[in-house]
């Protein structure tokens, strides 16, 4: 395995208003075994013709604690034109009705599907939902005989948990990356509360 020289070592400052989170790419490279789970209580609905204002709501609901905000900047009109890529699949995950969780699968490169957004509320965290929703996503990517790979990334921003979670499902972390973005909160996109893990810094 080559090494790669990066000339960052010791402390790098931000400028005010900026976030930063060290990014964890996973990879598998093949279909796991899995537990069959049974949960009658939860359903996975596929949203072919999502409502804007519902999908921001659960993924607001969602997200608050780990300053989720990619999807949060696009209009209407952008947002519905990328949930409703030919390529992408977007489930919204119930429990008795109420949707509890986030299913997203991008599958742009056949053979190297992604698991784009995947989460729950946080009133359903623990329940065992997340383990029933990751077979869901499982058994849908490696039904298709293209796949060969399937990945996601995860960062420091999100919970603690979700790193040793899709860990233990199978997946292998394989890179890191820096990612600075702006703070959401400054802008509005999220409220002052959101990500209480990671401090507002404007000046």
């Amino acid at each position: 395995m080559s090494v790669v020289s990066l000339d960052l070592a010791g402390y790098t400052d931000l400028p005010p208003g900026k976030v930063a989170m060290i990014v964890t790419y996973l990879e598998m490279r093949a279909q796991p075994l899995v537990r069959r789970i049974e949960r009658p209580d939860l359903a996975l609905e596929r949203i072919t013709d999502p409502d804007p204002a519902a999908y921001r709501a659960l993924f607001r609901r969602i997200g608050h604690d780990w300053l989720w905000f990619g999807r949060l900047g696009a209009d209407d009109a952008e947002l519905l034109k990328l949930l409703q890529e030919p390529a992408r699949e977007l489930y919204f995950c119930r429990s008795n009705g109420e949707a509890v969780g986030l299913l997203e699968l991008n599958f742009a490169d056949p053979e190297n599907a992604e698991l784009a957004y995947f989460g729950l509320v946080p009133e359903a965290i623990g329940s065992g939902a997340g383990r029933w929703l990751m077979n869901q996503a499982l058994a849908r990517v490696w039904a298709r005989p293209e796949t060969k790979r399937m990945w996601l990334h995860t960062c420091t921003a999100d919970s603690p948990q979700a790193l040793g979670f899709y860990r233990s499902c199978g997946f292998t972390p394989y890179k890191r990356a820096i990612e600075v973005a702006d703070d959401p909160r400054l802008s509005g996109l999220l409220p002052e509360t959101a990500g209480p893990n990671i401090p507002v810094i404007d000046v």
